[in-house]
């Protein structure tokens, strides 16, 4: 296996928040109905946590397990592990109808962190901040692209393509400028 590489080598902006790419991270696109036999001890498996609810996300250390969609969920782990974590999705799901991608290297990751991190992102995304509570997750866009985002701690962290993530680094970074570095 190749080495692997962020989208943007671990670039980083301190502003009013700190805002910094993270990863690589293992990510895997499992598209499955709820309740397939066999998904809950997948998850368990790989992930380590339950199934989400809707629009929630389930985090357990350096894992984690987030609600896509009704028939999808995105699966967070090492980067190293997500061969070993197929392996095991598609030997505890044999016989069901799913999908399993490994979607890493087509997605970036954003942490934003400080205590005003929801004023980075509602700069963004048309998200009411003041309702989106811990361990919730919402996809939206953030200005123009798709992202999926989450509050974790004193901060949130937000997932978009690769492909996009110079745009999407220079929206949070802006967002993130104190008044003097704007000028």
């Amino acid at each position: 296996m190749s080495e692997s590489v962020s989208a943007l080598g671990g670039a980083s902006f301190d502003g009013f928040v700190a805002v910094r790419e993270i990863g690589p991270l293992g990510m895997i696109s499992l598209r499955v109905k709820p309740g397939v036999a066999g998904l809950d001890r997948a998850i368990r498996e790989v992930v380590g946590t339950g199934v989400p609810a809707q629009r929630r996300i389930e985090v357990l250390g350096d894992r984690a397990v987030a609600w896509m969609s009704p028939d999808e969920l995105l699966l967070i782990l090492p980067y190293r592990d997500t061969e070993t974590a197929m392996a095991t999705i598609g030997s505890m799901l044999a016989g069901q109808h799913h999908l399993a991608a490994v979607v890493s290297d087509a997605r970036a990751v954003f942490r934003i962190e400080g205590a005003k991190a929801d004023q980075v992102i509602a700069k963004l995304c048309p998200v009411d901040m003041d309702r989106l509570a811990e361990g919730e997750v919402r996809r939206t866009r953030a200005a123009q692209v798709a992202a999926a985002f989450w509050r974790q701690g004193e901060g949130v962290t937000l997932v978009c393509f690769r492909s996009v993530a110079p745009y999407v680094m220079g929206l949070l970074k802006h967002s993130a400028m104190v008044g003097s570095e704007l000028e």
